[in-house]
């Protein structure tokens, strides 16, 4: 009870400081707050509550932490969005709203249909199916738009949808099982280079594929960012899977390559390289396209934020070229400073966190694949961002999650955060026995297939020992050497309680396989072909005489005939009796 409170407090203080801080701009840029921004922040709110109350009901044991930090930042996002629609004169903020709206029902139905994520598991080729379908839509033609150099839209009317952003949650469906069900094959080693030790050849196909595949997005879209990122989660989730660094070096190898091959083949990734490099050129800043105008006022909106920022309304966000979605880190800087730019890193840095540290409670193999690969994505799309407005790296066209301006990267992102959260509440639910359910799974295979191996044994236990055949005498061993056996023991315990002559000697009984009982009007035939009958089943020879227990323990041992010892160390025991 007392960690629902504490969700629900941070909740309510998230809703808080947003209600401040859209008063606040309200004020600055209208004089008073607009009655429909008021009634779509009301709904939004009471949303993000009821919100809580399903996470409460049906995820009481997941990290909703994840979700105050996820609030906070949707509301720094369209704060700013609001900021720069006063300063432009559009409505991207309501329907960011609408957007929000219509992502928070989308968790709901994850929170309260969704009781074992593991379900997902049973879906990984249809997953990959969809992901693919979904990455590939916007080369259908008539479907599919190109904006920016980039054709990674789709559209119906006036409405534009990015199905990338959906297809990077499928394909980590895929990607967690397929590793899942393959991570021993993939673990195994190969050669050493230079202290590395390198997969095997034959395992190389996996990342091949998802290398060409990449290729593929970066050549015929023209999107370096989406291609990026669907590579850099498969090898970091190859990496979880297998443990080895040397599918990192791989992979970051691969890429490289990759990347310098289009940098000179394709015009637009050459274009973002040189604006990498050479940001403050004349020609490279005034060229059109591929310049390097909007990276400079970018840097130049940070510059002028300083530490503290110009405060909300007293800045010109809006100067730089999609201020609203590509660039809003650069306009959040600018108005909020350096403290508010750390402010946002940090919540980042929160639900990196909780992801990571959900990947490492929950004792499922899918889950921790899984988990690991959704918070993945999530901070290599934030560092790609933050990274190509600094300068870091090239800019590749992603988006700043839960804050840019876009329906489909606002949908999908908090699809992941609400899988986040479902993940966690399996981590963190207390165990009632020592066995999980992948134990019990694992257990259960194991003796499904060891049945067969029972029935085999049990047949083979069935059979009859055949009795044996006339063979060579072997040496015998030392009496010393001669293991005990129930016959023994019995035999030596019926001599000692019947009197002995002195020249007489314990029997020593050599260690003889049980043979299968004949008829009994057949003779039994012992090791020296000696012919006997049933009742006589007790030969003696010359230097060892062989013995056989009573069938039932009240009957006496049979009479035993003396014999003289040879070439045996007999000790004299009580009564005068000689025993080995």
């Amino acid at each position: 009870m007392a960690a629902r409170v504490r969700y629900l407090l941070q909740i309510i203080f998230a809703l808080l400081i947003s209600a401040l801080g859209f008063f606040q701009l309200s004020e600055r840029m209208n004089g008073k707050p607009t009655s429909g921004s008021v009634v779509m922040q009301i709904v939004c709110a009471i949303m993000f509550l009821v919100a809580w109350g399903l996470m409460s009901r049906f995820q009481k044991f997941g990290n909703q932490s994840i979700f105050a930090c996820v609030l906070m930042l949707t509301s720094i996002g369209i704060l700013m969005i609001s900021r720069i629609d006063g300063e432009m004169d559009t409505a991207v903020a309501t329907r960011q709203m609408m957007w929000l709206c219509l992502a928070l029902v989308c968790c709901y139905a994850l929170f309260a249909f969704m009781k074992d994520y593991r379900i997902l598991r049973r879906f990984s080729y249809v997953s990959m199916v969809i992901g693919l379908a979904l990455l590939l839509s916007p080369m259908i033609p008539g479907l599919g738009r190109e904006i920016g150099g980039a054709r990674i839209w789709i559209g119906v009317g006036s409405y534009q949808l990015q199905p990338g952003e959906f297809a990077k949650l499928f394909l980590a469906f895929f990607f967690a099982s397929y590793l899942f069900n393959h991570r021993d094959q993939l673990a195994v080693g190969g050669r050493k280079v230079f202290g590395l030790q390198l997969p095997r050849l034959r395992d190389l196909g996996p990342i091949v594929i998802v290398w060409i595949a990449s290729m593929g997005v970066l050549i015929l879209q023209h999107d370096l960012g989406t291609s990026l990122m669907f590579f850099a989660m498969f090898v970091a989730m190859l990496y979880v899977a297998t443990g080895r660094a040397s599918w990192l070096i791989i992979g970051f190898l691969a890429f490289a390559i990759g990347c310098v091959a289009a940098a000179h083949l394709f015009a637009h990734v050459g274009y973002r390289v040189d604006a990498w490099l050479h940001p403050f050129d004349s020609e490279i800043y005034n060229r059109y396209p591929g310049g390097s105008s909007q990276i400079v006022q970018g840097l130049f909106g940070l510059a002028a934020g300083g530490l503290f920022g110009t405060s909300l309304g007293e800045g010109h966000p809006a100067i730089t070229p999609l201020a609203n979605s590509d660039f809003i880190f650069a306009s959040a800087g600018e108005e909020l400073g350096l403290v508010g730019v750390f402010a946002i890193l940090m919540l980042y840095l929160l639900i990196i966190a909780a992801g990571m540290i959900t990947a490492m409670k929950i004792k499922d193999g899918f889950g921790k694949l899984l988990a690991s690969g959704l918070v993945f994505t999530m901070a290599f799309q934030v560092f790609t961002v933050v990274g190509g407005i600094t300068l870091v790296i090239p800019l590749t066209g992603l988006t700043m999650p839960y804050m840019a301006a876009g329906g489909s990267s606002l949908i999908a992102n908090y699809i992941l955060a609400a899988l986040l959260i479902i993940i966690s509440n399996a981590a963190n639910k207390p165990q009632n026995d020592l066995m999980t359910d992948t134990f019990r799974m694992e257990a259960m295979h194991a003796l499904s297939n060891r049945k067969p191996r029972q029935r085999k044994a049990s047949g083979n236990a069935t059979q009859v020992t055949k009795p044996r055949g006339n063979r060579e005498e072997e040496p015998r061993p030392r009496t010393s050497q001669l293991p005990v056996t129930s016959v023994a023991v019995q035999q030596s315990a019926a001599v000692s309680a019947s009197p002995a002559p002195d020249d007489s000697a314990t029997q020593v009984v050599s260690p003889q396989p049980i043979v299968a009982p004949q008829q009994a009007s057949e003779p039994v035939t012992n090791t020296r072909n000696i012919p006997v009958t049933p009742q006589q089943a007790t030969p003696t020879t010359g230097e060892e005489t062989e013995a056989m227990a009573p069938l039932n323990p009240s009957m006496p041992p049979l009479p035993q005939q003396p014999h003289t010892p040879t070439n045996h160390h007999a000790t004299t025991g009580e009564g005068g009796a000689e025993h080995e």
